[in-house]
């Protein structure tokens, strides 16, 4: 049996659930499953798993975490479950609605996180290997900077660079979703603005300090 594109229609529905799934806010359910405070309320104010570390919760930064790249992952995987035949457009604008979802979530009003966590469960739907690859670089330059959000920032730079030059060897690349990462990655850029500005500072804290990030 032969797999056809799905519907105009159809495709709407898959890009608007991706959204919908990225909005959820693990940080702020999490947190409040485990009576802890609204992590938009200290911090950073970040609905994110660095600002629930400041809890000093690390369960509960670890589950916001996992919870996060989850749903990004599984918003393309059901896009691809539900629609086999879907192109790779409309799967790039499901990667794109999802990772919005998780900046601008409705259930927040629209007032969400940078989307790190996100960005790598994406990854892993896309393709693992450049998951991995994008997480080895994230990890690298923590270690030698200790900067997080530096260390975001290159990883952000680097995964649409990765994808396309990867391509042929390691994975076959759609332009649609290269596409896609070169979005995500401008993005990342412009909810990460602040912290470019500390960085250029040097008044940006390290992983392991005490300032506010």
């Amino acid at each position: 049996m032969a797999i056809t594109e799905p519907s105009l229609a159809f495709t709407a529905a898959l890009i608007l659930l991706a959204y919908l799934i990225g909005s959820v806010p693990f940080a702020v359910v999490v947190s409040k499953l485990m009576g802890l405070q609204d992590p938009r309320s200290y911090g950073s104010k970040n609905p994110g798993a660095t600002n629930v570390l400041r809890t000093g919760n690390k369960t509960a930064a670890a589950l916001t975490l996992l919870g996060d790249a989850a749903k990004g992952w599984f918003a393309v995987w059901l896009a691809e479950k539900l629609a086999p035949g879907i192109a790779p457009w409309p799967l790039a604008a499901v990667v794109v609605a999802a990772f919005l979802g998780h900046l601008y979530p409705i259930f927040l009003g629209f007032k969400g996180g940078k989307g790190v966590a996100t960005a790598l469960g994406v990854l892993v739907a896309i393709q693992p290997w450049l998951a991995v690859a994008t997480a080895a670089t994230w990890l690298i330059i923590a270690i030698f900077f200790r900067y997080s959000s530096l260390a975001s920032l290159v990883a952000a730079f680097f995964a649409p660079v990765y994808y396309v030059f990867g391509s042929g060897m390691a994975w076959y690349a759609q332009p649609a979703l290269g596409v896609a990462l070169a979005v995500i990655g401008v993005l990342l850029f412009y909810r990460h603005r602040a912290n470019i500005t500390r960085l250029v500072q040097g008044t940006e804290s390290r992983i392991g300090g005490g300032k506010k990030k």
